[in-house]
């Protein structure tokens, strides 16, 4: 999550979406400021006679200034790229995205488009088990957070603040035995929900917490750089984000925007997901270093219009749980 203070900063060009000529693309965006500047830059490379004009925040922030403006009866952006398929399906059912069914979704898991092509997954973030090197147990599944070994030593971002950690609450209940008993479990151990993935890193890589929940990324990339950190990859399955792009009814440039939709879910709109350290979401291009083989990485399914519709209940259930 980042500040929206720093968005009138972070453009590709100066940013006048009124003023946008045809040969434009507004971009609205929750992607880290590299990533979105690499992403801008490798589009306009591949088609030079469009000019990328980009925002980005944190998705809950980006839909707040996407909010205003429609309310204002001025919606800016053209595509939206933001962190998960729970908050476009919320936008496809109001009514805001923009089909695109001429899509070339070919080689990608059906699971990861929305099957009426109003949204696509771009790559895949998954969330499993960060541990300390030190650590006395290497865990290995996700009830190994459970044992006596990780008592009072978990760190895991609260659904509550996070969207992402909310879809990981959604898929390990709706898929592990017993549902929220896992969760239950989790809180009995001792386990902190709080902060985002950066603050559970801080915490696990600085020894404060042995282990934690914590979207791939970020260890794999510290462990490269030689931090006290591994990731695992448990054996039941881990969640994913899948950073989806789609087009809003509103659009200005459409065709722009639908050009850049086929650049993210091209060969070489992959390699760049890959080259930026993500699992793409071709099962065609190669995962980055650091990563094991794809077979052996098994992303669980969760049904994004029943999280939308079940949010506040959940968010009722965890905090029954954690007592926050």
């Amino acid at each position: 999550m980042r500040h929206l203070i720093l968005a009138g900063l972070m453009l590709a060009t100066a940013f006048t979406p009124a003023l946008a000529a045809d040969d434009t693309l507004v971009l609205y965006t929750s992607q880290p400021n590299t990533d979105a500047q690499a992403t801008a830059d490798a589009f306009m490379a591949a088609n030079p006679g469009i000019k990328v004009e980009w925002v980005r925040d944190g998705t809950p922030l980006i839909m707040a200034k996407l909010r205003t403006e429609i309310e204002a009866g001025a919606p800016q952006p053209d595509v939206l790229l933001i962190s998960d398929m729970v908050t476009m399906e919320g936008l496809k059912q109001e009514g805001l995205l923009q089909a695109y069914p001429e899509a070339n979704v070919a080689g990608f898991e059906p699971g990861l488009m929305d099957k009426d092509f109003s949204y696509f997954s771009t790559k895949l973030i998954t969330t499993g088990i960060i541990y300390n090197t030190a650590a006395p147990m290497v865990p290995t599944s996700w009830l190994d957070l459970t044992k006596p070994e990780a008592k009072d030593q978990i760190a895991m971002p609260s659904p509550l603040t996070s969207g992402a950690a909310m879809i990981h609450a959604v898929t390990l209940t709706g898929n592990l035995d017993g549902g929220w008993d896992f969760y239950t479990a989790l809180a009995a151990n001792g386990a902190l929900a709080s902060g985002g993935n950066g603050d559970v890193l801080k915490a696990v890589a600085g020894g404060d917490k042995l282990y934690g929940m914590i979207v791939d990324y970020l260890p794999i990339r510290e462990a490269a750089k030689g931090a006290p950190v591994g990731f695992v990859f448990p054996t039941e399955g881990v969640s994913a984000v899948t950073e989806p792009v789609a087009i809003l009814k509103s659009a200005k440039h459409p065709d722009a925007a639908k050009l850049f939709i086929d650049f993210l879910l091209s060969e070489k709109g992959q390699q760049l997901a890959s080259s930026m350290g993500y699992i793409p979401a071709s099962a065609s291009v190669a995962l980055p270093a650091g990563y094991p083989d794809r077979a052996s990485i098994h992303v669980l399914g969760y049904d994004a219009a029943k999280a939308l519709a079940d949010d506040a209940a959940n968010k009722e259930k965890f905090t029954e749980i954690f007592g926050q």
